[in-house]
């Protein structure tokens, strides 16, 4: 990193970068965010969530106005008020397909603003929260309608049996990544989280040497090699350490805090 690097743009991941299982920022870590987009440097959150889910992170910010990037780089708005800037989707059709023949995986696929389509109910409890209206819809259905974002998931199957399933979609062409035991995201192949932020320095006029971006999972790999300086939590995956420039101590521990201290005081 040369010595008059300074970052002109913050992008942070949302669930294991700035919030934990409770989905709250930690108090340091919000005063700080907001402190250094108070001084002018935009913070941006990036991050695979729907904007029913991303809004409550959004909240806690609680900036004048922000860019949010969405689902995973598929969709990018502003709020408030809530503007949708750009959204790519994809055919689902094909993909559903394939599932039809796997009756405990569970689709799902944004309804913006709303929440989710689902072909079945999802559980309430545990980890792997999706906020916002559930509306339960056909196949047939959820197969005609353009998709920003599609999550597979199968609270079931093995882990073995949900691979296998996996592995006989055609994905060519798409942006997909793990999101966690059984969990599967897909997207059009010009979403990621790059090309999300890719459109907001371009309407800032900013470039991604520009930016400091905080990662901790397979879906912010292509953005923590895109940015100017991609950072990893300590408590990634290898892969993921492995692509950025610098690895901050585990969440637990201060998380990002550190990395911020450094440029920014």
């Amino acid at each position: 990193m040369r010595d008059s690097w300074r970052p002109k743009l913050v992008a942070v991941d949302a669930d294991g970068t700035i919030i934990g299982l409770d989905e709250c920022i930690p108090t340091p870590l919000l005063t700080k965010l907001r402190r250094i987009n108070a001084a002018g440097v935009p913070v941006v959150l990036a991050t695979g969530r729907a904007w029913a889910s991303a809004k409550l992170v959004v909240d806690q910010l609680g900036f004048p106005q922000m860019y949010c990037v969405c689902n995973n780089g598929a969709t990018v708005v502003t709020y408030p008020p809530l503007q949708r800037i750009n959204n790519v989707t994809f055919d689902p059709a094909p993909l559903i397909a394939v599932v039809r023949h796997y009756p405990t995986t569970v689709v799902a696929i944004e309804d913006f603003g709303r929440g989710y389509f689902l072909s079945q109910p999802w559980p309430p409890q545990g980890p792997y929260k999706l906020h916002g209206d559930h509306t339960i819809v056909s196949l047939d259905e959820m197969a005609s309608r353009p998709a920003s974002r599609m999550i597979l998931r199968d609270f079931e199957a093995t882990p073995a049996a949900f691979d296998a399933m996996i592995a006989r979609l055609d994905l060519t062409g798409l942006s997909h990544s793990r999101g966690g035991d059984n969990w599967y995201d897909i997207a059009s192949g010009a979403a990621g989280k790059d090309n999300g932020l890719t459109v907001v320095t371009t309407a800032l006029g900013l470039t991604s040497q520009d930016v400091l971006a905080f990662g901790d999972a397979d879906n912010d790999l292509a953005m923590l090699a895109w940015a100017g300086r991609g950072v990893a939590l300590g408590d990634a995956a290898p892969a993921v350490q492995a692509v950025a420039d610098a690895v901050t101590p585990p969440f637990a521990e201060g998380g990002i805090l550190s990395e911020l201290e450094r440029w920014f005081g």
